[in-house]
């Protein structure tokens, strides 16, 4: 948590000095933001644990054969961080032998600590929090998001019509590591996703299980930081979300899209 805020510090002074950014690749942007929170946290993290792994988003890696691997996401949401939308953090979790043992998800712009240990509960700013009680898809708030690269070819676009018309609404805020803490928090009652990295996801997916929720793959497999997919959520919708992702993987949906209406 320490080490988060810092880093969250960092990132917060730099956004006030509205820093510039640049593209990784055609479409993802990275800032200096990016590069000085990771390296300050890879940084504190070798001082404190000299043989354990670490995996960083901007490249900021070791050995990763040790039995202890840190998942570094030093900005997650940096398209809103670069255009100023308030809707990023830093985000940190650790396996042990592959199992996830402990994650931090530090939002600066409401100084928001919500952090996690394998059996010992979620918690936002030292307050134990849980998942929300929604019974059904019918009364929830979801979310979900889409990637940067080839935007235009994700079938994602499916999935959220179909989550959008029959739940309360469907929101999408670029911020991966916040929609899997807001579930946890019960703001948020599920959230799915495709591609997402290690990074992206493992402080949340320990935050939700630890919260009292579900986490697995869209057909229901056991949820994995590599997995193609990922869906969270409180547990009592998991079901009703697998049934209508079903749905959709099969081509049959409760609702078609609306066509453009043809004028002269």
């Amino acid at each position: 948590m320490d080490i988060a805020r810092e880093a969250g510090a960092l990132v917060a002074n730099m956004a006030e000095r509205k820093i510039p950014f640049e593209l990784k690749g055609d479409f993802d942007l990275v800032t200096a933001a990016d590069r000085a929170s990771e390296e300050l946290i890879v940084e504190r993290l070798q001082s404190h644990f000299p043989s354990h792994s670490i995996l960083g988003e901007e490249g900021g890696q070791r050995d990763r054969q040790a039995e202890y691997c840190w998942y570094v996401d030093p900005v997650d949401g940096t398209t809103n961080f670069a255009h100023g939308f308030p809707a990023y953090n830093v985000t940190m979790a650790v396996e042990k032998s592959g199992e996830l043992i402990a994650g931090v998800i530090f939002d600066p712009t409401r100084n928001e600590m919500f952090a996690a240990e394998k059996g010992g509960g979620a918690y936002l700013n030292g307050r134990r929090i849980h998942v929300s009680k929604a019974a059904s898809v019918s009364e929830s708030l979801v979310a979900t998001g889409f990637p940067s690269r080839k935007r235009h070819e994700n079938i994602n676009i499916h999935f959220y019509y179909q989550l959008a018309m029959i739940s309360h609404g469907v929101r999408r805020a670029g911020a991966a590591a916040l929609d899997l803490a807001y579930v946890a928090s019960g703001r948020l009652d599920g959230f799915w996703e495709f591609g997402l990295s290690p990074w992206d996801i493992a402080a949340g997916i320990l935050l939700v299980e630890e919260a009292g929720g579900r986490c697995t793959d869209m057909h229901g497999a056991p949820r994995h930081l590599r997995g193609k997919t990922l869906v969270a959520n409180n547990g009592p919708i998991h079901e009703e979300m697998l049934q209508i992702f079903s749905e959709v993987f099969a081509g049959r949906f409760r609702y078609p899209l609306p066509q453009i209406p043809v004028t002269d």
